[in-house]
Order: structure tokens, then C-alpha cells, then sequence
């Protein structure tokens, strides 16, 4: 399973370990993502993603999952929230 948010795209980040005689080692930043289940109100129905933390508190900010995903960039979004997308407009447009 990929390290990457759903939602905004974040994914694994490197950097060095720098100590106080500035060796450097290689290390990586890894995302906090956390499994969670998320209500569509247009499409009525409970969705499960692997958001980043901070995804997670954009989504209640922009006021749920269907607000989130109408105002996110096609680009960041994973597959399965495209299609969650494109099923949201369809539910809004009919």
C-alpha cells in the first residue's frame, strides 16, 4: 500500500539525520495517515480513505467530504476520489 494521502496527495518525504559533528544520514518523513470513514451527504452513504491528519482537518474546516472534494484539484486527488467526485456532481446535477 502506497504512503500517500487520498485527499491532497501528500506523500513521503527525505531528509537527512543531521547530529551535533553534522554527520548526515539518509532518513524519511513519513505521512501521518490514518484510516477513516467519512459521510457523503449528497451521495448518503459512508466512504473509507487513508487521509493525512492534516486532510482530515481541511475536510471538517470546508465543511465535509462532498464541499472538500467540489474544490480540490483533479491532480491531487487519487483514483478512487475522482470517482467519488465525478459521483457527487452526477448526484448534484440529477
Amino acid at each position: 500500500m502506497a504512503r500517500r494521502c487520498e485527499l491532497t496527495g501528500k506523500g513521503v518525504m527525505t531528509g537527512n539525520n543531521v547530529s551535533h559533528a553534522l554527520n548526515r544520514t539518509r532518513r524519511r518523513f513519513l505521512p501521518n495517515l490514518c484510516d477513516v470513514t467519512l459521510i457523503s451527504e449528497t451521495l448518503d452513504r459512508q466512504v473509507k480513505l487513508r487521509i493525512s491528519a492534516s486532510a482530515l482537518r481541511t475536510v471538517e474546516h470546508r465543511g465535509g467530504l462532498d464541499a472538500f472534494l467540489l474544490k480540490a484539484k483533479d491532480e491531487e486527488l487519487s483514483t478512487r476520489a475522482l470517482g467519488l467526485k465525478k459521483e457527487i456532481r452526477q448526484a448534484l446535477a440529477s
